[in-house]
């Protein structure tokens, strides 16, 4: 096994402990970040790895919020009906009222309708 082989390993048992922290685990293994980078870009085998590892720390996550629910914290019950509950009524919306039916924007700059229009997307999406 060369040399790059090696660190890769070791980075993705170091990403295992770390639960997927990639500074960390870089620090651990004195591999930089570009590095890390470059190896998740160009190796497919590597990036799977690494892709696993971001599921099972979202699965670790996901279980101490069941936990945290089970013992009885509103804020993570709230976080939980607002991010998964939307289909049954559990999502806060604004209703934007928009008084100036006729909104004239002739005048305004390029960016300034550019950031008219990213306003608008925010609004939008929440």
């Amino acid at each position: 096994m060369n040399k790059t082989a090696q660190h890769k390993k070791a980075i993705i048992e170091a990403l295992e402990q770390s639960l997927g922290i990639v500074t960390s685990a870089c620090k651990k293994v004195g591999v930089g970040r570009t590095t890390f980078y470059g190896w998740l870009n160009d190796d497919e085998e590597f990036a799977k790895q690494v892709k696993d590892i971001e599921n099972i720390a979202l699965d670790f996550a996901e279980s101490q919020l069941h936990q945290q629910i089970k013992s009885g914290n509103p804020t993570s019950t709230i976080f939980y009906l607002k991010t998964k509950g939307k289909k049954r009524g559990y999502i806060e919306r604004m209703e934007n009222v928009n008084t100036n039916k006729n909104l004239d924007l002739s005048d305004l700059t390029d960016e300034e309708l550019e950031e008219r229009l990213k306003q608008a997307k925010r609004v939008t999406n929440g």
